[in-house]
């Protein structure tokens, strides 16, 4: 077992649960094994699946589901085993005293360390429905949400994005920093990637964390 360094041990199993949700289709095993170990740990079924719905919006509906329906046939197998694991609390009401965009735009801002006319030029700027869909409902309505905190969401990010060598996870790199994650853990994510996916993927995903702090370091 790997051991752990700078990750607590809820978000070592948080960040184990999206690296094998990332690569589910080739190592469902594994995902079921990372899944166990969350649930005897302690997490409760609507926090992991609070979890894999954070990430059906960088990973897409397909693996999303695929690791709803290994999660599920799991809880049901250690129900019929006598293991009888918590369903756990539901989400807070969101503060629905603005509009979703202007909640959405305000937890983007946060998570981006950027200024709304900043957030709307670039990409975004070119196609204004992806904006209006990541701040209605990414933001508004899954980000907001409190089973994970925004540290925990944005580990699970990362941890996704790395395992696949997604280009995008340097954005998602600074957005980590910004809400508290520490560029020791995001180097244990990593670490964790090299040790459960391959060491190329961590190879990748070490340039990338190293060009996102040389850009910080520049901007101080």
């Amino acid at each position: 077992m790997m051991e752990l360094k700078h990750l607590t041990e809820r978000q070592s199993h948080i960040a184990k649960i999206s690296i094998y949700t990332a690569v589910t289709t080739t190592n469902v095993e594994g995902l079921k094994k990372v899944l166990t170990e969350a649930l005897d740990f302690g997490m409760t079924i609507n926090e992991i699946n609070e979890e894999i719905v954070h990430l059906y919006a960088y990973l897409g509906f397909a693996p999303a589901c695929r690791a709803t329906i290994v999660f599920m046939n799991l809880v049901n197998e250690r129900r019929n085993n006598g293991i009888h694991d918590k369903q756990g609390r539901e989400a807070s009401p969101v503060d629905d005293s603005e509009s979703k965009y202007a909640r959405g735009e305000k937890l983007q801002m946060f998570c981006a360390g950027m200024t709304a006319g900043q957030l709307r030029n670039g990409f975004f700027g070119f196609n204004p429905l992806l904006d209006f869909c990541l701040k209605e409902h990414l933001f508004a309505d899954l980000f907001a949400r409190d089973l994970l905190t925004y540290i925990e969401r944005e580990t699970t990010t990362v941890s996704a994005l790395a395992a696949i060598g997604e280009p995008m996870v340097e954005s998602h790199y600074g957005g980590a920093l910004n809400v508290g994650v520490t560029e020791a853990q995001l180097w244990d994510i990593l670490d964790m990637v090299g040790n459960e996916v391959s060491p190329e993927k961590a190879a990748i995903g070490r340039e990338r964390l190293h060009h996102t702090l040389d850009i910080r370091n520049q901007q101080k």
